[in-house]
């Protein structure tokens, strides 16, 4: 993603990472500042919410191109609208998924990633007690037929939650028929090209954590 400067042009620059993924967090808590009817807020305000350095989130916010006003801080409305553009919320990108099993079913029935410019458009399985079936007006298909979906669809990103042994294999056919980016839900490490984008989300990993942190 290329940084936008306030005059609507492509700065050189890129995003950091870590603010790309603190930006999400900023937008649920303006939203919630919103419902409260809250019109202006700080970057100390921020700060404070999420337990770190206002100057931080001063800088995160400078990348969108919206700058506060002295003392008086962002216009909360403003704010909001700039970071769903800047984030591409605003635009639905279409996704295929594969493996319909329960975290599949959740994703594909989870309403929150089209706000968000997620848009699941097909599943794909093998069990054949799943493949043909419609879940939020969403058709589950056999696998094979991924093929001849990718030439009608212009589908960029493919979101694998099949069983770990099956996760190798299904990015290495969603890459061989033109998707760019991979979120896999699986812990398997897969092997992709260099100019693949893959997003690794592990449960497992998170869950390691909280039970450490629990066991301390």
């Amino acid at each position: 993603m290329r940084v936008k400067s306030g005059n609507g042009k492509n700065a050189v620059n890129q995003i950091p990472e870590p603010t790309l993924r603190r930006l999400p967090g900023y937008l649920n808590f303006l939203k919630v500042l919103r419902t409260n009817h809250v019109e202006f807020v700080s970057s100390g305000q921020i700060a404070i919410n999420f337990k770190m350095d206002s100057t931080l989130v001063t800088k995160d916010l400078s990348y969108t191109g919206i700058k506060g006003r002295t003392k008086i801080g962002y216009n909360v409305d403003q704010l909001i609208d700039t970071i769903i553009a800047f984030l591409d919320f605003n635009k639905q990108e279409n996704a295929f998924l594969f493996g319909v099993g329960n975290l599949g079913k959740a994703l594909i029935k989870y309403q929150g990633l089209r706000s968000y410019g997620l848009n699941i458009i097909a599943g794909f399985d093998t069990n054949p007690s799943v493949v043909n079936t419609v879940l939020n007006d969403i058709k589950i298909h056999p696998v094979d037929e991924f093929r001849d979906l990718s030439r009608k669809f212009n589908v960029r990103l493919a979101i694998i939650t099949t069983p770990d042994a099956r996760a190798q294999e299904i990015a290495d056919l969603v890459v061989a028929w033109g998707i760019k980016a991979i979120w896999n839900f699986t812990p398997q490490s897969i092997k992709v090209p260099d100019n693949i984008i893959v997003e690794n989300t592990s449960v497992y990993s998170d869950l390691a954590v909280i039970l450490n942190r629990l066991n301390q």
